[in-house]
């Protein structure tokens, strides 16, 4: 008979039902939680509660936030003429974290995968149509550099150049401290293609 404590072996089952999250890491997360004081316990676990019940879509970008636009769209320094699309909020953040980027966001929450069963019409993309109100000059395309997430770039990039918007993909290629050698053919070719004058 192995050891097994019902409400310890549900909480380890809960987080490593998380992405990411392995075993081990798990029962690391379970242990942290059982090693808490009540009250941070029952801190950490209304705030769950609270980003589940309060945490939404914006409703110009689709970014996530708790009140009806986010900080970002409701930024009047922000360039309204150009629009980075992403992925997910994740994203967001990480190009947030660059501070190279001052224009707007618009949060697909997904890319187009047929072998999914997702199209044009599961993700966001006729909100960041009516968002083109002549205002956007500059349309990029920051989707990941995955199948799914080039045809939803290539989709987008003709919808958005009918309206008369420029549409721009991020540049991919060798990485900062990369070796040639090691290098993908991908990611060589699309580094090659993406070469700027010096």
């Amino acid at each position: 008979m192995s050891y097994s404590v019902a409400p310890l072996d549900k909480l380890i089952e809960e987080f490593a039902s998380l992405p990411g999250i392995g075993r081990k890491s798990a029962q690391r997360m379970a242990f942290s939680v059982l090693d808490m004081s009540t009250d941070d316990a029952k801190e950490f676990a209304q705030a769950i509660i609270d980003a589940k019940e309060n945490i939404r879509y914006c409703s110009v970008c689709q970014n996530l936030t708790d009140a009806d636009k986010c900080s970002i769209c409701n930024n009047d320094l922000r360039q309204k003429n150009i629009i980075c699309v992403v992925e997910d909020a994740k994203a967001v953040m990480a190009v947030e974290n660059t501070h190279e980027f001052s224009g707007r966001y618009h949060v697909l929450h997904g890319t187009i995968s047929p072998m999914e069963g997702v199209g044009p019409d599961q993700i966001k993309i006729k909100e960041l149509l009516a968002r083109l109100d002549g205002s956007v000059e500059e349309v990029i395309l920051a989707t990941n550099p995955t199948v799914e997430g080039e045809a939803t770039a290539m989709y987008i990039s003709r919808l958005v150049k009918t309206l008369g918007v420029k549409a721009t993909r991020l540049a991919y290629g060798i990485p900062v401290g990369g070796d040639l050698e090691y290098a993908d053919q991908v990611t060589l070719s699309r580094a090659l293609a993406g070469r700027n004058e010096l």
